[in-house]
């Protein structure tokens, strides 16, 4: 068997900066978690308040540190807010959902990569080549990989468009192999699913479903 190999300096660096935080950070507070989990909701309307640059660049480095498998980060997004490209997306948004997304201030196109092992040198620098080899080996691995991780990525996202004090309202609605033609030809990224975001018109929320309680979805074992 392989040995563990030793912690280099920047191990010991990580492992310090994680002690640090714990001793700093403190547990979000009631109201905290009401934003990010117990009182947010999904929204369909929107108001004109804009979503800046500043915004959406605190989102994605929010999103980023979230994990994935051996750190492949496959989401590519687009982030629509143009009235030219609101009318690109328009047109291969379901008839339903055309008005209510293009109303919102800002829509992010979550695509998967599906060539995210051709950055494995960058993102692995300590295993430069594995994922790479493992893919290209393993043909079938790399969609599977792919949409994983690139919808717990998606997912960081919409998590982090909260934790910025904004309201997220996700939908699978469109054409999937248009949108991929319009956004990503010549790439290897397929669309996922997208999101409307910004600050949500609270007069367009309904009811809330119904979820499992505890003893319906887990056990303890």
């Amino acid at each position: 068997m392989n040995a563990k190999p030793a912690p280099d300096e920047l191990d010991l660096q990580a492992q310090e900066a994680v002690r640090e935080m714990r001793r700093q950070a403190e547990k979000l507070s009631d109201g905290q978690l009401d934003m990010m989990f117990r009182g947010a909701r999904s929204f369909n309307g929107w108001t004109d308040e804009a979503v800046t640059d500043d915004q959406i660049r605190q989102i994605y480095d929010l999103m980023k540190m979230g994990p994935t498998s051996a750190n492949v980060c496959p989401l590519r997004i687009k982030i629509i807010r143009s009235d030219e490209a609101k009318a690109k997306l328009k047109a291969i948004l379901f008839d339903n959902n055309k008005e209510k997304t293009v109303q919102a201030p800002a829509i992010a196109i979550f695509g998967n990569d599906h060539a995210f092992y051709e950055h494995n040198a960058k993102l692995t620098p300590f295993r430069p080549t594995a994922i790479k080899e493992r893919m290209t080996d393993n043909p079938k691995m790399i969609a599977p990989w792919a949409n994983l991780n690139g919808t717990l990525q998606a997912a960081y996202f919409m998590m982090a468009v909260r934790a910025v004090g904004l309201d997220a309202g996700p939908m699978q609605g469109l054409d999937k192999p248009a949108a991929d033609e319009a956004f990503w030809a010549g790439t290897e990224v397929k669309t996922n699913f997208i999101c409307a975001f910004g600050r949500g018109n609270e007069t367009t929320v309904f009811k809330r479903h119904p979820r499992f309680d505890f003893d319906e979805a887990c056990e303890l074992l």
